[in-house]
């Protein structure tokens, strides 16, 4: 095997032309062995072997930066670049992360893992090689629909301004992560179809340099057009056109569900990891259909995600054009909602929490000072969500509630959510925002007779005396814990369902006062600027004792979900010790 002896760029340059095809197989044989057993990024990394062969193959990385937008297809970049056993070897899966990473490697330069950042990011590496006079080529990698970001286009038309070296690789497989939407993948397509001869050429119209690869997934064919423009003094773009999935027929024949796949068998394809239990997503998706069914001015709007809200292919079609997918832009997802509100439609924008903070300013500016009645529904928002470092999905606490405006929601269960997002929907008072629990969907049944559009009024569900804990979303099962821990020790607390993120039932916290000497919040997000310390700011003041429980403010990498719950004191054990203390 050739992959075995590579432990760098060095190393891959030794080979002949006619050996990488070889080396391109056994790349990607690693790959489908290690996805078949370890989730991951699938069908971007398999098509983009050869292209990472030929970059290394003629540039001279690190001296030559390389930089991945997004980073889920520079898995074939880390075996080239020292990190082989990572894919090679079932007990070493787990040693790199699924994006790049400095603190692995020399050859990767930033933490990246949102789109449409790559041209920027190397803009500045090349920006600063001039500053310094400074020689070397900075290749930014970009596809899988991440042009359609508003910051990818910004790049594109800043990176003319550089007149010096600037190689921007457009891995163009004609998909996002479903397919791709809007008039810039239709120049796309009509480069591709007169092999990159057409009039109309978005890059050239920037400014750039173009030369066009039809087959980018030949890797001679690469390596021709790398050599050809390496050492530019200007910038320039090389489209290369590329099959999502290569290798593998079910990931060519079907590239939405294999753009990221869980553990699967290798023979047949099928998932590994089944359930058949409904969630968030799938009822999400299921009520829409029904409202969308009963008034056409009803839309769902995804920013290049479809399924976060349970939406496939089949679902689209039924929903027409009233499911809205802008591409990977949130910034427009959020204005066109606010737009789509403001002139009498009935938005709902499903977004992961890791991907509200791409589009806080037009939440901020486009919806909440318009007092737009739009709907934005926040999935994984969680320590129980993704948790890669560039995907955590517990600031959007701190984040949205605390802009002026917006009703953000909490809700516990799934009927506690239908209620709360047939109110928003049906509603034009407010913009609203609705974070979903974390943990696995609870439905208990429970007629929901709440009126949402009494703000800050929270829920006592459980009366009793000098303790009072506060169980926002997710959490509200863990007060429930705690609730059953202090009983042992003959405390009767009471347990509340805030279920209002954004504001404070001072009626009743007020009232709190009169039988209770300790307040209890607990939150599924960071603590600063969160929800307890409002509560605690209420408080400030009095004697009552406020114990705020969440989580520390950091980034994480991969961590255990155990470990930090235990780290942040989060367990029903440490929490009813602590208050007891305080009794």
């Amino acid at each position: 095997m050739y992959i075995e002896n590579i432990n760098g760029p060095e190393d891959v340059k030794k080979l002949t032309i006619d050996q990488l095809p070889t080396l391109a197989e056994e790349i990607r044989h690693a790959l489908l062995l290690r996805a078949s057993r370890h989730m991951g990024h699938f069908g971007p990394n398999f098509g983009m072997v050869e292209a990472t062969i030929a970059l290394h193959y003629v540039f001279d990385s690190p001296k030559d930066k390389i930089v991945y937008d997004v980073s889920h297809q520079s898995y074939p970049h880390k075996m080239l670049t020292g990190r082989k056993d990572a894919f090679l070897y079932e007990e070493h899966y787990d040693d790199v992360s699924g994006y790049s990473n400095p603190h692995e490697s020399e050859h990767d330069f930033f933490t990246v893992g949102h789109t449409s950042t790559s041209i920027s990011l190397a803009c500045g590496l090349a920006k600063g090689r001039d500053l310094k006079g400074e020689k070397g080529n900075v290749i930014a990698v970009i596809g899988d629909g991440s042009l359609s970001g508003g910051e990818a286009l910004e790049g594109l038309d800043f990176a003319s301004e550089l007149q010096s070296n600037l190689i921007i690789l457009v891995n163009d497989n004609d998909m996002s992560i479903a397919e791709n939407h809007g008039g810039l993948y239709a120049n796309l397509k009509l480069l591709r179809e007169t092999n990159g001869t057409a009039d109309c050429n978005l890059f050239k119209a920037m400014n750039l340099g173009y030369v066009y690869v039809n087959e980018g997934n030949n890797v001679s064919a690469l390596i021709e057009a790398f050599q050809k423009v390496k050492d530019t003094t200007k910038p320039v773009v090389v489209h290369i056109n590329t099959l999502k999935g290569k290798g593998y027929a079910p990931a060519e024949q079907n590239k939405e569900e294999w753009h990221y796949h869980a553990p699967f068998d290798i023979k047949t394809g099928q998932s590994l990891v089944t359930s058949d239990a409904p969630d968030y997503s799938s009822v999400t998706c299921e009520y829409l259909l029904d409202k969308m069914k009963k008034d056409p001015k009803v839309v769902a709007i995804t920013a290049g995600t479809p399924t976060v809200m349970g939406f496939t292919k089949d679902k689209r079609d039924l929903a027409g054009s009233q499911f809205v997918d802008v591409g990977i832009a949130e910034e427009t997802a959020a204005a066109l909602a606010s737009g789509i509100a403001a002139n009498g439609g009935k938005p709902v924008f499903g977004v992961y929490s890791t991907f509200v903070q791409r589009t806080f300013d037009q939440v901020s500016q486009d919806i909440c000072i318009n007092n737009s009645p739009a709907t934005i529904v926040t999935f994984q928002g969680s320590v129980y969500g993704m948790n890669d470092v560039t995907h955590l999905g517990f600031q959007d606490i701190p984040m949205l509630s605390n802009i002026p405006n917006l009703v953000y929601l909490a809700p516990t269960t799934k009927e506690e959510y239908l209620s709360m997002l047939d109110w928003s929907i049906e509603q034009n008072e407010h913009p609203v925002a609705i974070k979903l629990p974390g943990k696995e969907m609870i439905s208990d049944g429970k007629t929901i007779t709440n009126d949402w559009s009494r703000l800050n009024t929270y829920e006592v569900t459980e009366k009793g005396s000098k303790v009072a804990i506060l169980g926002l979303g997710t959490f509200y099962g863990l007060g429930e814990e705690v609730c059953e821990k202090l009983k042992e020790a003959g405390v009767n607390a009471t347990l509340i369902n805030p279920h209002y993120i954004s504001g404070l039932d001072e009626t009743l916290l007020q009232s709190l006062k009169e039988e209770h000497s300790v307040v209890v919040t607990l939150e599924d997000g960071i603590l600063d600027g969160g929800f307890g310390e409002k509560i605690a700011r209420f408080y400030g003041s009095d004697d009552v004792k406020v114990l705020n429980y969440g989580l520390k403010k950091e980034f994480l990498d991969r961590y255990d979900v155990a470990a930090v719950l235990k780290a942040n004191r989060l367990t029903r054990e440490q929490i009813a010790e602590d208050i007891q203390k305080l009794l």
